[in-house]
């Protein structure tokens, strides 16, 4: 199994204390609550005034700056102190901000996470157990009927919708500036797939990087229209078609009779199950000649420099499993490599983009 240096060194050896371990124990029991104390004490200021106060803050300071009654600022900063994100100073009850409290308020990946794990997944992660038994997104329900999110998602609610295009494209579009010379600057393009477009945000970097490039956005029809709208009136949308199409239907061809000099899957095939993924793969070789380059960027969970992005991409898993789809991941490198190869493919190479989002491009041609 491949796994990175800073993987190598948390996941392959025990090597917690006790008293650490069964303290993390506790932290994972009391996750929820943990969860949304912190998400509170964003929400409602309290870290923000602590961090903009050079000899930290008591209770009463709090209560009068925020308006909450003294009970609520007491549980929090209590709840606070046991989560570490604040400490307090005995001698004079100012409680200040920790490092950890910082980056929770700062951090525009941990805030983009925050938003979606309580906009998006939150009351469906509830039904997880369901979902894992019966290969479904059960959680899904909490929003809608639709077999996937993917389907519902221009219906979802307006904050969820914009918690979950936050976190989408905060992963996204951070190594956008790498894959575009990758892309354009490695091998000329002038005509490229982008399956599953989603609103057109990658295919406006690509127009806007390259004044000969044609895109054809290969997405669900309801979709199309939110890239349509989003897409209205800048300049190279005249560049920019609509293919529509559901890729679970195993017979949905891509564009025939045309050359296209790449194919861009990015942040896609985590959406589908290796099966599908196989399928879609193989439907991508029979629109490839040997001038097509296929790229495949994703944000693959054993190539992560830091340990950290890892357990945030193995937790994004569970996402899948009861909100998005029910059979879906965040992948291992070698299992997209082997579904390449038993599509008529080779991985030619693969660039490891050390941005936010941690993504790996995987460049692919026919066999």
């Amino acid at each position: 199994m491949n796994l990175s240096p800073a993987l190598q060194k948390a996941y392959t050896k025990d090597t917690m204390k006790a008293g650490d371990a069964q303290r993390l124990a506790e932290y994972i029991a009391w996750g929820p609550v943990i969860f949304q104390a912190s998400r509170l004490m964003v929400k409602f200021g309290i870290l923000d005034l602590l961090r903009d106060s050079e000899e930290g803050m008591t209770e009463q300071e709090l209560v009068k700056a925020t308006g909450l009654s003294a009970y609520a600022v007491k549980v929090l900063l209590e709840a606070s102190l046991s989560a570490g994100t604040v400490i307090v100073n005995p001698e004079t009850d100012r409680f200040s901000m920790t490092k950890t409290g910082f980056f929770l308020l700062t951090d525009k990946a941990t805030r983009a996470n925050m938003d979606f794990n309580h906009d998006v997944n939150y009351e469906g992660w509830f039904r997880l157990e369901e979902s894992l038994k019966e290969g479904r997104p059960a959680g899904l329900e909490h929003f809608g009927s639709w077999p996937t999110v993917y389907e519902g998602l221009s219906s979802l609610p307006e904050q969820v919708k914009k918690s979950w295009f936050g976190f989408d494209h905060f992963y996204s579009d951070s190594s956008f500036e790498e894959a575009l010379k990758i892309v354009f600057d490695e091998h000329e393009t002038k005509s490229l797939v982008d399956v599953g477009g989603n609103t057109g945000r990658w295919a406006m970097r690509c127009v806007g990087y390259s004044s000969d490039v044609k895109v054809t956005i290969m997405d669900l029809p309801q979709q199309l229209e939110m890239m349509r709208q989003q897409t209205a009136g800048q300049k190279g949308a005249d560049r920019i078609d609509g293919f529509g199409i559901n890729l679970l239907d195993r017979n949905a061809a891509f564009p025939q009779g045309r050359h296209f000099d790449a194919i861009w899957m990015s942040q896609f095939l985590d959406c589908f199950s290796e099966d599908e993924i196989l399928s879609i793969l193989q439907r991508a070789a029979k629109a490839m000649d040997s001038g097509t380059r296929l790229y495949i960027m994703e944000t693959f969970w054993d190539r992560q420099r830091y340990e950290a992005a890892t357990l945030c991409l193995t937790m994004t898993s569970l996402y899948f499993t009861a909100i998005a789809n029910g059979n879906s991941k965040m992948y291992h490198s070698d299992a997209m490599e082997r579904l390449v190869s038993q599509a008529g493919m080779k991985v030619e190479r693969i660039y490891d983009i050390m941005g936010q989002g941690g993504h790996s491009i995987m460049v692919c041609t026919k066999e």
